[in-house]
């Protein structure tokens, strides 16, 4: 058996178990995933995070992310947030600009440091995809919802009922439209301003935020004139602001990232 040293953080309540496995390896991050995400027999999470050093001299530092389900993700927002909190914080990095490669490609972090505490993070999204046919296949029956990738696809309801998130969105993960499968955002324009969002997550089910999705909802309403370039997404567990800035047309994504808990599990 090894010890591998752990640290639990949340980016709006999606929860990580992060690994610095650069010191620690991993051997089958996919199968520690899903045990060690169990919330009942394992440490409890949305997935594992592993950080690693660049292996191109472009990023400072890389990362792949595994949802409880096993699968292997492309992109969390919420995660990379954590990661920049986690970096500048454990003495890791002085930067304040962190390049960090992911398989959506390298996303630069701005941290916005108080008192040598990283109150926030924004985070240069990219660009917003509208058509990918690797990712979805347009089809009449999915007509009330907005397709739009972040790196990852994201499918965007505008409803009333929001809290539909857990029973619809199990089955639209896995629709024909998406060969990929998809991560499932149901949301609604609140009076006064904001979008109310929950988010069915491919792989996870439903997430208390999703970091790429509400960059999907905030595109999703500014193209449904429910916003403007610059909108908060609420979801379950906290705002995140998000602008897509037209001056580059990327989409940028401000939020906090929060320490948990550090320990130690015991592999297989």
């Amino acid at each position: 058996m090894t010890r591998i040293p752990f640290t639990k953080m949340h980016g709006c309540g999606n929860d990580y178990i992060y690994v610095n496995v650069a010191q620690h390896p991993v051997d089958t991050p996919s199968r520690a995933a899903v045990r060690w995400s169990d919330r009942h027999k394992g440490i409890g999470s949305d997935g594992l995070v592993l950080i690693d050093r660049s292996p191109v001299p472009e990023a400072d530092f890389s990362m792949r992310i595994f949802n409880a389900d096993g699968s292997e993700a492309m992109m969390c927002g919420n995660a990379s947030r954590c990661i920049g909190k986690y970096l500048y914080e454990r003495a890791l990095s002085t930067k304040t600009s962190i390049r960090l490669l992911t398989l959506s490609g390298i996303k630069t972090l701005q941290l916005h440091v108080t008192d040598g505490t990283v109150a926030s993070v924004t985070v240069d999204m990219g660009e917003p995809v509208l058509e990918d046919e690797r990712l979805f296949v347009a089809r009449q029956d999915m007509s009330k919802g907005l397709f739009v990738s972040m790196g990852n696809p994201h499918y965007v309801i505008f409803t009333d009922n929001t809290d539909q998130v857990a029973e619809t969105g199990r089955i639209l993960e896995h629709h024909p439209a998406f060969p990929q499968r998809c991560n499932i955002e149901f949301a609604q324009a609140l009076v006064g301003g904001g979008i109310r969002t929950r988010v069915w997550e491919r792989g996870s089910g439903v997430t208390q935020a999703c970091g790429t999705g509400a960059c999907a909802t905030a595109v999703a309403a500014c193209l449904t004139g429910r916003a403007g370039r610059e909108s908060d997404i609420v979801m379950d567990g906290g705002t995140l602001h998000i602008e897509w800035r037209e001056s580059d047309n990327h989409v940028y994504m401000t939020g906090p990232a929060t320490f948990v808990f550090d320990g130690t599990i015991e592999t297989e």
